[in-house]
């Protein structure tokens, strides 16, 4: 049933959306989903995702795990098998975080989404969900260094990737008490809804087990704006940790999640790349020496 007329003549069968449903298809971004806003009495109520099965059941899975994060959509409800699923519909828009500081959003981010989350056990994987599982977070980081250094090429120098190697080795040190997470794994500035110059909402999870620093670092880098220590600092202060993390650790996940998003930001973001490079210009300083 992948099908959107299909679906919502189904849907309403059901009665779980009501008559005079109206649609319209929206784009998916970077992944390969399409996705579809409904519309009652003209005001968007709902959306449809159709993707792949085991895509729509591990977002699923997350969305209903913590259906008490307000800043999540609601699943009204999913048919992982025929790989759709409808979820309310988070009034505002996306793109939009120079609406409010970085200060702000990640505040709000961190008091409403990451310092909620589970930790899982520890027989369980690292990885993606329904995705390449792995025996330690150092070949999750290892796999993301091979993919920037891929696509950064000359774009900085030979020293700074070398560098950069020396510090993904200097990561795995802090492994051994490391906590594992159930993650949202996306939580980019081009997965939130802003409304009234304020955070409403985080979209498209792609559930992740890894550590709550990873999405931590990982929203702080998806803008290119205000990437300084200060602004750092601040924002990680109101995070909560099982495990304590000393500064040093935090600049240096940090300086690791900016290179990955410097490879992001030439594949898929290149408008903001000079903002980017900006940034590691002035942070590089922090790299590990070549001995």
């Amino acid at each position: 049933m992948k099908n959107i007329k299909d679906i919502i003549d189904f849907l309403r069968c059901q009665k779980i959306i009501e008559d005079g449903i109206e649609y319209i298809g929206i784009n998916s971004g970077t992944t390969n989903a399409v996705l579809y806003i409904l519309y009652l009495n003209k005001k968007p109520k709902y959306v449809v995702k159709i993707d792949k099965p085991y895509l729509i059941s591990s977002t699923v899975e997350f969305l209903q795990i913590y259906k008490e994060v307000r800043l999540l959509p609601d699943v009204v409800y999913k048919d992982v098998n025929k790989g759709f699923a409808i979820y309310s519909y988070i009034p505002g828009e996306t793109h939009n975080y120079l609406s409010c500081s970085k200060l702000e959003w990640m505040a709000i981010l961190i008091k409403e989404l990451f310092n909620k989350y589970r930790r899982v056990e520890r027989r369980v994987k690292w990885g993606r969900i329904h995705g390449i599982s792995r025996d330690s977070w150092s070949e999750f980081n290892i796999k993301s260094l091979e993919m920037a250094q891929s696509n950064i090429g000359v774009l900085l120098p030979y020293e700074e990737h070398k560098r950069v190697e020396i510090l993904v080795d200097k990561l795995k040190t802090y492994e051994n008490p490391e906590e594992k997470y159930y993650l949202h794994g996306d939580t980019g500035v081009h997965n939130f809804v802003y409304d009234r110059s304020e955070l409403q909402g985080v979209i498209d999870p792609s559930p992740l087990i890894g550590p709550k620093i990873y999405d931590f670092t990982y929203a702080f880098c998806s803008s290119p704006d205000s990437l300084n220590l200060s602004t750092l600092l601040s924002s990680f202060a109101l995070m909560t940790q099982d495990t304590p993390i000393t500064k040093e650790r935090l600049i240096d996940e940090f300086i690791f999640q900016l290179y990955t998003r410097i490879g992001v930001c030439i594949k898929v973001h290149a408008h903001d790349l000079s903002g980017y490079i900006e940034a590691w210009d002035k942070l590089k300083k922090y790299l590990p020496d070549i001995q």
